[in-house]
């Protein structure tokens, strides 16, 4: 069990968001981040005040921009940050953990320049649950495409440490730092349950593995 494991009255209904484009964080998984505006180092400040909290979501560009900022996705992902350290010229580097998506209500004033929302946990309350030792995914599959797409980009691979990875955090890693388009990372995102995750990515690792011919040996 993680070192953190909240129930969901340990949840809060009002957070700050940081919105920032290509970057999903899903539960369990871990994003690095550089924190350097003036809005968004005073949303840290406040998070390592309070609980720790604040969520990641991505602009939708396809959506107008509102009063608050550019038009959101729908659904985010509640974090905790689990390792912090602030540097000489102010900047914070922390580790965001990832505990439960979130589909976002409502948005709420605005506090200290950063964007804050109201939302709803119920379609996605699973995400705190231990995951099963065993998940319904084709590792190999997956893995034979991965080989494809990386060779594809010439990316250079630890495939030692990609092979220590437990099914479930092989997915969360992989939908997480492939360089996917932001609509395909959302997808990643809203897919419900880690075997929906693991068919979605599977697809996008086939897709983008092609041959610029776009044919594929049979």
């Amino acid at each position: 069990m993680a070192a953190f494991h909240p129930s969901p009255r340990d949840l809060p209904a009002e957070f700050a968001i940081f919105p920032l484009p290509e970057a999903v964080l899903l539960p369990r998984g871990r994003l690095p981040l550089n924190i350097f505006e003036p809005r968004y180092l005073a949303m840290t400040e406040d998070a390592l005040g309070a609980r720790r909290m604040f969520g990641m979501i991505q602009p939708d560009t396809s959506l107008p921009a509102g009063p608050h900022g550019p038009g959101l996705y729908r659904v985010g992902c509640l974090g905790r940050i689990s390792s912090f350290s602030e540097t000489d010229d102010g900047r914070f580097l922390i580790t965001l953990t990832g505990l439960i998506r979130f589909t976002v209500a409502d948005e709420v004033e605005m506090r200290r320049g950063y964007r804050r929302v109201r939302s709803d946990y119920d379609r996605f309350l699973h995400d705190l649950d231990e995951p099963p030792e065993a998940a319904s995914i084709d590792r190999e599959l997956l893995l034979t495409e991965l080989r494809r797409y990386f060779a594809r980009r010439g990316i250079g691979v630890n495939w030692e440490a990609i092979n220590k990875l437990p099914d479930q955090m092989l997915v969360v890693t992989l939908a997480m730092v492939c360089p996917f388009d932001p609509a395909e990372k959302q997808a990643l995102l809203e897919a419900l349950t880690l075997t929906d995750q693991a068919r979605v990515l599977r697809a996008l690792l086939q897709m983008g593995g092609l041959p610029a011919s776009g044919t594929v040996a049979s």
